[in-house]
């Protein structure tokens, strides 16, 4: 029966193997300071282009910082 269920389940567990990496790469891109102050770059050309809201650019700009702070 064990094996039965290894097989049934391996592209379950393969699945949950590649969220687990992509996390990982995400978080790890995330915690790079200079990715951070890329992304706030990014955003603020974003409101001068009138892409994104003041409010959206405010809440996004507020997480960015505290992820850089947190690393500070």
């Amino acid at each position: 029966m064990l094996i039965v269920d290894d097989i049934l389940f391996a592209p379950v567990n393969g699945l949950v193997w590649l969220a687990k990496k992509i996390e990982e790469v995400a978080d790890q891109e995330m915690s790079d300071d200079g990715r951070i102050k890329e992304k706030l770059m990014e955003l603020q050309l974003q409101f001068e282009l009138d892409e994104i809201t003041e409010d959206e650019y405010n809440q996004k700009e507020k997480e960015y910082l505290a992820l850089l702070n947190r690393k500070a």
